[in-house]
């Protein structure tokens, strides 16, 4: 991620900061999210001494990064000891565990380089749950009836637009939920794992928010899902679909800028 930042800090003459946070297994869930959450507050609070006006501070993430962005995010909304977030960048992130059957999870199951069931191995693995729930959690056994009832309302195919479910969707089976499931699958409910499941609270006094989302992703609904809920509150929210784009593209296309020189 050297080379990606390296190109946003040149592309957006901009002071970059990447947090090597510490990776899982070795350090389990939540330390990532802790080592983010501390760098962000450090550098809020030292932003002058980088030449840094601390008003203009912009976090940002891809993907799990994406994650860990809009979980820091919605962890500083509170913090009345530090300037606030100018704004946040979430490019294909992961938000939520809820609905492993949403249109743009039917329609890229396969499509490198996130196949569905792939990222939902990476988020088991990532929270320390036993791999072997993940059939029902692809049937939602793992959702009890109270948070059915409180997470539909953030979390439905309802909310994607009719443009998004026109490439193969259908309707999945409801299924009973297991309470074995629902007790195993805890964590995946936590809003630092799933920051769409956050509070209406959280959700309206978060920053000015840019969203990228692409058409081969399995995350697609996750961006939309959450530019809804962020836009129900007021929050400005700049949006980019990429049509041809897939899980990973950002990367890729600064590593090809970046090598194009020398090629």
């Amino acid at each position: 991620y050297e080379r990606t930042c390296c190109y946003f800090c040149r592309k957006t003459n901009s002071v970059v900061v990447c947090v090597g946070y510490r990776l899982a297994p070795e350090h389990p869930f939540p330390a990532q999210f802790e080592d983010c959450l501390t760098a962000a507050i450090h550098f809020l609070r030292t932003a002058q001494d980088h030449g840094v006006d601390p008003s203009r501070v912009v976090i940002c993430g891809d993907s799990s990064g994406g994650t860990l962005t809009a979980a820091v995010a919605q962890a500083l909304v509170n913090r009345r000891d530090l300037p606030k977030l100018r704004a946040q960048i979430l490019i294909y992130p992961f938000l939520q565990c809820v609905d492993l059957n949403l249109p743009s999870y039917q329609q890229n199951e396969k499509v490198p380089v996130l196949l569905k069931e792939r990222t939902l191995v990476f988020g088991l693995k990532y929270v320390n749950v036993d791999l072997g729930i993940i059939k029902e959690v692809f049937k939602g056994c793992h959702v009890s009836e109270d948070r059915r009832l409180k997470y539909q309302k953030w979390v439905s195919p309802d909310y994607i637009p009719h443009e998004f479910k026109t490439r193969g969707y259908k309707p999945s089976p409801a299924y009973l939920p297991s309470k074995e499931m629902c007790e195993v699958a805890e964590p995946v409910f936590d809003p630092v794992f799933s920051p769409l499941l956050a509070e209406d609270s959280v959700i309206a006094q978060l920053p000015e928010t840019f969203i990228l989302t692409c058409e081969f992703d399995v995350l697609r609904d996750d961006g939309l899902l959450y530019k809804k809920r962020l836009e129900d509150h007021g929050i400005k929210v700049t949006w980019c679909h990429l049509q041809e784009g897939f899980h990973g593209t950002v990367s890729a296309l600064s590593l090809k800028f970046l090598y194009a020189p020398y090629s």
